[in-house]
């Protein structure tokens, strides 16, 4: 189901996708800056976490609700999150179940920033964008280094934007694969689903 939901900074949208039973955790899910909640990688895991008996919920920020490309500043970004999220915890059955936030490229950095304000239990990070391609002088570690609770990085080996260090987070490196994470979806997912399981039991 769809859930429209309206942000300080626009309309957001909600794909909630809830299991066949009472949902063990809910993952909230954010896309890449130009990208969309149907990603290869995002539907994989969507799926590999519905069969865990987790409830997902897709979120497409407002500025792609609208049709543009170039995301919001991050404040604006990380408001409109967190506005979703709330909106979110007022679904039946989705108060209660601990939350995993999570996205893509720029969804990561999002949910990253916003974890203590969300209350989130853990964070999931595919394809953490460490630093712009070719300029690693200008790292993002910090923002990865917030989270409070336990964080998950799923990188490609080959990703332009880099890989980060084992010591911030746990880190799973898919050999082969680029930013995109196209290479192996199925092995994204499985280490998603067993984090998710470990984190929320």
């Amino acid at each position: 189901m769809r859930l429209e939901v309206q942000t300080p900074t626009g309309l957001a949208w909600i794909d909630l996708d809830r299991p066949s039973g009472k949902p063990v955790a809910l993952l909230a899910i954010g896309h890449g800056a130009g990208g969309g909640v149907d990603a290869r990688d995002i539907l994989a895991v969507r799926d590999a976490a519905l069969t865990a008996q987790v409830a997902v919920a897709r979120i497409t920020q407002p500025y792609r609700v609208a049709g543009r490309r170039s995301p919001a500043p991050a404040p604006r970004l990380d408001e409109a999150w967190l506005a979703a999220v709330a909106a979110l915890r007022g679904q039946r059955g989705l108060r209660s179940p601990p939350l995993v936030a999570a996205g893509r490229s720029s969804g990561a950095r999002v949910a990253c920033r916003t974890a203590t304000a969300s209350g989130a239990a853990a964070v999931v990070a595919l394809a953490f964008p460490v630093h712009p391609p070719g300029k690693p002088e200008k790292t993002r570690l910090d923002e990865l280094a917030l989270p409070t609770v336990p964080v998950l990085v799923v990188q490609g080996d080959r990703d332009a934007f880099g890989v980060p260090p084992s010591d911030i987070a746990e880190l799973v490196v898919i050999e082969g694969a680029d930013h995109s994470l196209k290479k192996d979806p199925k092995a994204v997912a499985a280490a998603v689903a067993d984090f998710i399981l470990r984190v929320t039991r």
